[in-house]
């Protein structure tokens, strides 16, 4: 019986099988396809490595906008009890089904949109999720996740790179907001590599990056994350003025921000996500 490996090394090229499925990207959907396989398969190789994994054996992977396949063919090599991908495309879907007849079980489809799909529900443990984002639903899908982090054991996403920054930034940076705080204190966050535009069909025009989130030990409640969200919301949206003005309307600021060891006179992006953390929990 040939292995899961020889069973995709029996598959059409990716240019191929784009070509013979019309399969022009949707910028509608948000759709960059990434047709290089030594690229993809290096996302997951260094996703393993950094998990200390030597393959996706005993796990389930889900996939989230596979498109023409090219994550999907370097996960399956990574075997996984079973790879779960989620596309609305139809065309797509098309392409799934061909990878299907071929690995058969291996591979579940879901014709659907993700944003109203959780993968948190779904069957299988330890569950990890890869993949390419649409650039259109990237952030909301990251915060969906976070926000229920608990239940898998990583993501490996690909951002804009703007976005990747956004979520990586460290304090006093103009990146650093919301979405920083809210990524850092669940998760513990590498960079895999980031993709020249070239990687891609069609190019875009910026720069991507793959990141790993793993969760950390002491996860957020579903209050803890409620509470930052109002209290960053509050801050980033004067992110220029002290907090003493952005945060005015909490009462007794000053002697609450003095207990956490926070001065007024600061402004938001020099707040540590721990300090926002804490200050949030006495307002």
């Amino acid at each position: 019986m040939l292995d899961i490996k020889e069973l995709i090394q029996q598959l059409p090229n990716l240019r191929t099988t784009v070509d013979a499925h019309s399969l022009m990207a949707k910028k509608a959907l948000g759709q960059n396809f990434l047709l290089d396989c030594n690229v993809t398969n290096k996302i997951v190789t260094e996703t393993l490595r950094m998990q200390k994994l030597s393959s996706f054996e005993g796990a389930s992977v889900f996939e989230v906008g596979p498109g023409p396949g090219g994550l999907t063919r370097s996960v399956l090599c990574a075997n996984p009890d079973k790879l779960t991908v989620i596309e609305m495309d139809d065309r797509c879907i098309a392409i799934m089904n061909e990878i299907k007849d071929r690995v058969r079980d291996k591979l579940e489809i879901i014709n659907g949109d993700a944003l109203k799909i959780d993968i948190a529900q779904l069957d299988g443990e330890p569950k990890h999720i890869i993949a390419n984002l649409p650039y259109n639903i990237s952030v909301p899908l990251l915060i969906s996740w976070l926000k229920d982090i608990k239940n898998y054991a990583s993501l490996t996403l690909m951002f804009q790179k703007e976005v990747g920054d956004r979520i990586m930034a460290p304090t006093n940076c103009k990146d650093y907001g919301r979405l920083s705080i809210i990524a850092q204190l669940n998760c513990s966050i590498v960079n895999l590599m980031d993709l020249n535009p070239n990687c891609f069909v069609p190019a875009p025009k910026i720069w991507s990056s793959v990141l790993l989130f793993r969760p950390k030990e002491k996860l957020l409640t579903m209050d803890q994350i409620s509470r930052i969200e109002k209290l960053s919301t509050m801050a980033f949206g004067q992110r220029r003025k002290m907090i003493r003005q952005s945060l005015k309307s909490i009462p007794d600021l000053e002697a609450k921000c003095k207990e956490v060891g926070i001065e007024t006179t600061w402004r938001p992006e020099q707040i540590s996500p721990q300090k926002f953390l804490e200050l949030s929990e006495i307002i």
